[in-house]
């Protein structure tokens, strides 16, 4: 049986590893990013994949580089066969991925070439992509460029957000993962390289991108609340106040300048948009409120209907 060095760090990589425990494989040890300060009270935190690992009394190394050598003991220790790498968060070095005897195998939630990067997923959302999906590969020192193995496509849904095909890919990944590391063992793991051409990159979203331009068509509206959903939630300015948008839907035609708040009802909120059409809002948020239903917001908090909302 192939010895595998696991290298993971967010939830995403925790389903690869998972399957890899569930399925009986011979994983060695586990190499994560460091732990690091989070939360509201900015505390120490594990990573992920670290609590996971240490439910299997995994011995986990968290080294704060590759480049200068630091993984190189923990590779001679082991003298793994395979590296699995899910979302580390690092790039490996050519010495890391020439090392073991099958290469380092990479599990990447899009269906390469296309978004290749560290967002892959809520890109996908964010442009109104009707598909995605996983894919394995074989890592070279280029970003997300290895020769691909296996993928599995799966259906986006018309509301579904981030945050949700996150959870399913992520599952995804784990059973693709098991099927590569049995075709690779048994020596019939194909290797179909990349069409470099038809390449996009997907970027680290930033805050200021989940910010609503109500001028926009709704689709766009709605496709920005569903890929800024869980981080960083799309977001309007009402007055001063902002105001975070969880979820919205197709609202139909409208009259009303963009941006306006056309109605409120227990169905949601109304707002126009730049095409003509509106978006109804289902679930929002004050700053430093909860989360709630727009009419539920609207009982305490009256006199939305009729405002313009802001973009800057």
């Amino acid at each position: 049986m192939m010895k595998i060095l696991f290298m993971g760090t967010p939830d995403f990589a925790v389903a690869s590893l998972e399957a890899l425990m569930q399925n009986g494989f011979d994983v060695c040890a586990v190499v994560s990013a460091p732990d690091q300060m989070r939360g509201r009270g900015m505390k120490l935190r594990k990573t992920e994949v670290k609590e996971c690992a240490e439910r299997y009394d995994l011995p986990v190394y968290q080294p704060e580089r590759l480049k200068n050598g630091e993984l190189l003991p923990v590779l001679k220790e082991y003298k793994p066969d395979v590296i699995v790498v899910v979302a580390y968060g690092k790039i490996l070095p050519k010495e890391v991925l020439e090392f073991p005897k099958y290469g380092c195998i990479n599990v990447h939630g899009s269906l390469l070439p296309k978004y290749r990067g560290a967002a892959p997923i809520q890109r996908a959302v964010l442009n109104g992509e009707k598909e995605s999906g996983v894919c394995t590969m074989f890592m070279d020192e280029g970003l997300d460029t290895g020769d691909v193995i296996l993928c599995e496509k799966t259906p986006i849904g018309e509301y579904e957000t981030s945050a949700e095909l996150f959870d399913r890919l992520a599952n995804m990944g784990g059973e693709l993962l098991v099927k590569t590391l049995r075709m690779i063992e048994d020596g019939t793991a194909p290797r179909i390289p990349q069409n470099h051409d038809e390449s996009t990159y997907a970027a680290m979203i930033r805050k200021e991108e989940a910010q609503i331009d109500w001028g926009k068509t709704a689709d766009e509206i709605i496709d920005l609340v569903r890929g800024s959903n869980s981080w960083p939630i799309a977001f309007t300015y009402a007055g001063e106040s902002v105001l975070k948008i969880y979820h919205a839907i197709k609202g139909g035609e409208c009259k009303g300048t963009p941006g306006i708040v056309l109605d409120i009802t227990k169905d949601g909120m109304l707002v126009a948009c730049g095409d003509g059409k509106a978006v109804l809002v289902t679930e929002l948020q004050m700053f430093g409120g909860k989360r709630m239903t727009p009419d539920a917001y609207n009982c305490g908090h009256p006199g939305l209907v009729g405002t313009t909302f802001l973009w800057r």
